[in-house]
């Protein structure tokens, strides 16, 4: 689908459904997606005692799940999209701690992180067509020196799920994706959940090497 068509076809650049957005990378006019935490489906998300929506401009979305405390943890989405042919990668950005400015400094707060250093979460994502991935990781750094930082808290991390084909914008393209810790012998919290990324795999590489940016 050639760029003039496709955004023809939609007539809006981003914000499409509130949910997520669809944009054309600016270098390479490749398409691209985010999907916020508002735009999934998330155990508990109505009960403050879990969970509170925090506003921040550090998201596209202005908006993201913070995690204060449960023992089942559970985010799922599901997003339709006329993908044009390309392969795509797929990432979850979650930050470990949350985080405000105080006296115009950036501050980050671990009163209420725990849990994610006993057993991985597990990441998922499947396509219409049948392409599946998985990974697991851990979220906390037990081992990490803390007199000297931990990089996994306090700081945005994208978690690659996996990578998908897409072949022809017709029919569109359904992606299921999640990322899970259900094992209820502990309790797990301290976690900001923002979106979803759908990039095209080598344009996220180089993003990711400083190529482009």
């Amino acid at each position: 689908m050639q760029k003039g068509c496709f955004w023809g076809a939609f007539g809006v650049r981003e914000g499409l459904g509130g949910g997520y957005e669809v944009w054309l990378d600016r270098v390479t006019g490749r398409v691209c997606m985010a999907i916020s935490a508002k735009g999934m489906a998330i155990t508990g998300i109505d009960d403050r005692r879990y969970w509170n929506w925090v506003s921040t401009e550090e998201s596209r979305f202005h908006t993201v799940a913070y995690l204060q405390q449960i023992w089942w943890f559970e985010v799922d989405g599901v997003v339709k999209f006329p993908l044009p042919a390309d392969i795509y990668t797929l990432s979850f950005r979650l930050h470990l701690g949350r985080f405000s400015k105080r006296l115009g400094r950036r501050v980050s707060s671990f009163e209420h992180t725990h849990g994610w250093d006993i057993k991985p979460v597990t990441f998922e994502l499947s396509t219409c067509d049948g392409q599946l991935a998985s990974c697991e990781h851990y979220l906390d750094d037990t081992e990490q020196d803390y007199d000297n930082g931990n990089h996994k808290r306090g700081c945005w991390i994208d978690y690659k799920v996996g990578e998908f084909i897409v072949n022809d914008s017709e029919p569109v393209t359904e992606v299921r994706f999640s990322v899970k810790q259900i094992d209820c012998t502990h309790s797990k919290g301290g976690l900001c959940v923002d979106s979803v990324f759908i990039i095209p795999t080598d344009l996220k590489e180089r993003k990711r090497k400083g190529m482009l940016k």
